[in-house]
């Protein structure tokens, strides 16, 4: 009978370790966040058009999962590319057009539209020239991105943006916000 109790414990004790490793008692012991747009530190990031700023709302995109709020500039053009993680996008304010490999036409997402792309699937994004297009982008794991072309062969980002019609490519002036 005591072999039995003790062994409960033991069983019980292991249990209750384990769910503080768990992904729920994780998010628990994280603090919420609440992120003014006023306060927005947007910067370039490597491998991407200057037209296309973030500022980091949270976790660290280098790193591990992540979400930023992205800034496009009018007329923006992030040709196709495809990312590692998994990536959401939730439309905060602009036009931005954005198309999918396979698909015949591309959609526009607009204020309060969401967008979800597995990982590696490959896409391209346009801002509508009429104003900036501002997203916020969850991935699941590290952010990167691959440019790819017509034919879905990785390429160079100097290369994918000479493949951009010409005045799209000219678009280099980072917004300012």
């Amino acid at each position: 009978m005591r072999t039995i109790h003790v062994s409960r414990v033991l069983v019980v004790g292991a249990a209750m370790v384990l769910a503080s490793f768990s992904p729920v008692a994780a998010q628990e012991a994280a603090k919420a966040v609440v992120s003014p747009l006023s306060g927005a530190k947007f910067g370039a990031i490597p491998n991407a058009p200057k037209c296309f700023t973030i500022a980091v709302e949270q976790g660290d995109p280098s790193k591990g999962p992540s979400v930023v709020l992205a800034k496009f500039s009018p007329g923006c053009v992030a040709p196709n590319h495809w990312h590692t993680p998994a990536e959401t996008v939730m439309v905060v304010s602009g036009a931005l057009e954005t198309q999918m490999k396979g698909d015949d036409q591309p959609i526009v997402a607009h204020h309060g539209d969401f967008v979800y792309l597995p990982p590696k699937h490959v896409h391209r994004a346009t801002c509508s020239k009429a104003a900036p297009c501002l997203v916020f982008i969850s991935s699941d794991a590290a952010f990167d991105i691959h440019w790819v072309d017509k034919d879905g062969q990785e390429i160079s980002l100097e290369a994918a943006m000479k493949a951009v019609k010409p005045a799209a490519a000219a678009h280099t002036k980072p917004s300012v916000k």
